[in-house]
C-alpha cells in the first residue's frame, strides 16, 4: 500500500461516515452506567468525556471556529464542560451530526490541513471500543480508510520512514518521508497494534516485532 502524491480530499469524509455509521448505533444501546467509564487512552476523563470532546471537535469543524488555543487541553475540558449538563442522547446527537457534515468542511482545505481531525475521532471511537470490550478496536470497517490517512499524515509531518508488513493487509504499508536519509524502520505485525504505537496507545500484549526505531519514535503525539 503506497501513498499517493495527490490527497484525496475525500479520504477524511469517507472514515467518518463508516464509523458514524456502526459506532452511534452502538453507542445508543449502551446503558447510562458505561459512559462513566474511565478510559485508559484518555487519563481523566471518561467514556462521556471523549464522546463530547470529538463531538465538539467536529462543530468547530463544521461552524468553521478555530479561535487561538483551540484543540489544546485548556480548550478540550472547556469544551467538555459546557456539555456535562447535556443527556448522553444530545452528546451522541451532536456527534452524529459532526461526522456526517465535517467530511465536506475538510475535504475543502485543499492542503489537508484538517485531515488529522478525521483520523483523531477513529482513534478516540477506538479508545471507546476498547473501554467498552468491544470489538474492532482500531481496526474495523473504517481500517482501510485509516491506514491510509495515518500514510499520508505522517509523510506530511516528515515522520521518520517505516514499512509495515501487516498481518491482516495484503500490501506492505509505507509511512513517513521518504525522501529521509535514516534507514527505514520496519514493523511486523497486526494493524490495529500499527495505529496503537501511532497515537501513543497501549500495546501491551501485542504480538509485534520493531525494528529500526523505538515504539516512542512513532509515536505522532507524543
Amino acid at each position: 500500500m503506497t501513498v499517493a502524491d495527490e490527497r484525496d480530499p475525500q479520504l477524511p469524509g469517507r472514515l467518518l461516515t463508516v464509523e458514524r455509521d456502526t459506532l452511534i448505533p452502538l453507542l445508543r444501546t449502551r446503558p447510562d452506567a458505561d459512559f462513566a467509564l474511565p478510559t485508559a487512552a484518555c487519563p481523566g476523563w471518561t467514556v462521556r468525556d471523549v464522546l463530547a470532546h470529538c463531538s465538539s471537535a467536529l462543530i468547530r469543524v463544521v461552524d468553521g471556529r478555530f479561535e487561538e488555543g483551540v484543540f489544546s487541553p485548556a480548550s478540550n475540558d472547556r469544551d467538555i464542560a459546557d456539555r456535562a449538563d447535556w443527556s448522553h442522547a444530545r452528546v451522541l446527537d451532536e456527534l452524529e451530526r459532526g461526522m456526517t457534515e465535517a467530511g465536506e468542511v475538510i475535504a475543502g482545505w485543499s492542503d489537508g490541513g484538517l485531515d488529522r481531525i478525521a483520523l483523531g475521532e477513529w482513534v478516540h471511537a477506538g479508545d471507546v471500543r476498547d473501554t467498552l470490550g468491544e470489538p474492532g478496536a482500531y481496526a474495523g470497517a473504517g481500517l482501510p480508510h485509516a491506514l491510509s490517512l495515518l500514510a499520508r499524515v505522517t509523510r506530511q509531518r516528515g515522520h521518520l520512514r517505516l514499512q509495515a508488513d501487516l498481518d491482516d493487509v495484503d500490501e506492505p504499508l509505507q509511512l513517513g518521508e521518504p525522501s529521509g536519509t535514516r534507514t527505514p524502520a520496519r514493523f511486523i505485525g497486526d494493524a490495529a497494534t500499527l495505529v496503537r504505537l501511532y497515537t501513543g496507545r497501549s500495546a501491551d500484549g501485542a504480538s509485534y516485532e520493531l525494528t529500526g526505531a523505538t515504539a516512542g519514535e512513532l509515536n505522532l503525539y507524543g
